[in-house]
């Protein structure tokens, strides 16, 4: 992108936005986002005169999110007497910066490590009862704002490195609402960043939960080789940390992995190797970015695992057991809770599947996030084949209120 940006040609520029992202985006895509045909994107790809019309050119950069810093050339001032609205926001790569608030001196207070950790905390209570919409633009303004400035502060190297892994801390947050609210790439790269910044200042345990963070992606999208691969580095990275419960998530994740690509002898033993990290994890000795990790969340991995791999009495006996979770996680219980109801929905259990089904709705009807309309979706999809069961038929309307219909065979 650095090369490209230096041509100031602005097809190049595209070409490599393209080839810069994983899945490389398509030129019919990138034309889309533009309002252009694949054709017209191909010829300013190919083109060694670079487009000159600086009207395009801010539009095109706009929608892409490239900074004017980065630019050879002016943005247009935005108007000020409207507070603006923007359709999406992204953070930590190619995000718009805005200009920071100063003190009346004019000089910038330093931003505290506290600060970060107690903000984090905050938002991820947010992001945890409400879903990822409910506050991602406002964590987005406090990444501009405060934090990137304050990645420039001097500060002795002891003390910078603490800074840094609590700003990893907040950009994996970041990434997990971008991924909740279906920004898959922005979540991605908000990883990817954390993962670089706790790498820079060999953060161990935190650089094991940005790979696992980013398997969990990978299998979500049915990314089963890709799942594994990042699962297999996480474990490694955490195998030295002395964190028990890190090794048990890890372990899970490549179980997960494993399910998906269907090695079940592997994804047995890595499940048994989750259990037996788990049986040895103290609860004290759980980070606050680890404090999710808990037996509920290890019941509901393993029941994806168990449905994955055609084990569906094992995988709703770990779905009922995941249930039992903790206050505060009314995202996480709406998950377990579809989970259940879609796997009683396979196993014909209709009527029980329709109970659960309906506890989930209730739950998402509060929460701004893609995910929990996947879930559901899913769960809708499992059930098509009863539609003429009274149960389901009442369930359906309730669904349809919430956009989510029956018509697919199911995906997940």
């Amino acid at each position: 992108m650095a090369a490209a940006l230096k041509s100031r040609n602005f097809g190049q520029v595209m070409y490599a936005y393209r080839y810069e992202h994983r899945p490389v985006i398509t030129q019919a895509k990138l034309g889309r986002w533009l309002n252009m045909t694949q054709a017209q994107i191909s010829r300013l790809e190919r083109s060694t005169k670079p487009p000159s019309d600086l009207e395009k050119l801010a539009s095109w950069a706009s929608a892409l999110h490239i900074p004017e810093l980065a630019l050879w050339f002016k943005l247009p001032a935005l108007e000020t007497s409207a507070p603006a609205t923007p359709s999406r926001v992204d953070f930590g790569w190619f995000g718009e910066r805005r200009r920071a608030p100063t003190l009346n001196t004019g000089v910038r207070a330093p931003l505290l490590v506290d600060s970060v950790r107690d903000t984090t905390v905050m938002f991820r209570g947010l992001d945890n009862r409400f879903g990822g919409g409910h506050a991602r633009s406002m964590l987005g303004a406090y990444l501009a704002d405060e934090v990137a400035p304050a990645m420039h502060d001097h500060r002795p190297s002891s003390d910078q490195a603490v800074f840094i892994s609590a700003v990893a801390e907040l950009n994996q947050l970041a990434g997990w609402m971008a991924y909740d609210v279906g920004d898959m790439l922005s979540g991605r790269r908000h990883l990817q960043q954390a993962l670089q910044l706790c790498q820079r200042v060999g953060d161990h345990p935190l650089s094991a939960e940005m790979l696992a963070g980013m398997s969990h992606q990978a299998a979500h999208a049915r990314d089963g080789a890709g799942s594994l691969g990042l699962a297999r580095a996480a474990r490694d990275t955490a195998a030295g940390t002395g964190l028990a419960a890190l090794e048990s998530e890890t372990a899970v994740m490549e179980a997960h992995g494993l399910a998906l690509v269907r090695d079940k002898r592997g994804s047995m033993a890595a499940l048994r190797d989750a259990e037996d990290a788990f049986s040895r994890a103290d609860q004290v000795e759980h980070p606050p970015w680890l404090s999710y990790y808990d037996a509920a969340y290890l019941s509901a991995k393993m029941a994806h695992c168990m449905r994955e791999l055609g084990d569906l009495r094992a995988a709703e006996r770990f779905a009922r057991q995941s249930l039992e979770m903790s206050a505060g996680y009314d995202r996480g219980k709406l998950f377990n809770t579809a989970l259940l109801a879609s796997i009683l929905a396979d196993l014909r259990e209709i009527e029980e599947a329709c109970a659960v089904g309906r506890d989930a709705l209730r739950f998402g009807r509060k929460l701004q996030s893609a995910r929990t309309r996947l879930y559901l979706q899913d769960f809708a999809k499992r059930l098509h084949r009863h539609q003429a069961v009274p149960a389901v038929a009442e369930l359906g309307g309730e669904l349809a209120a919430m956009g989510i219909s029956f018509d697919a065979a199911p995906t997940a």
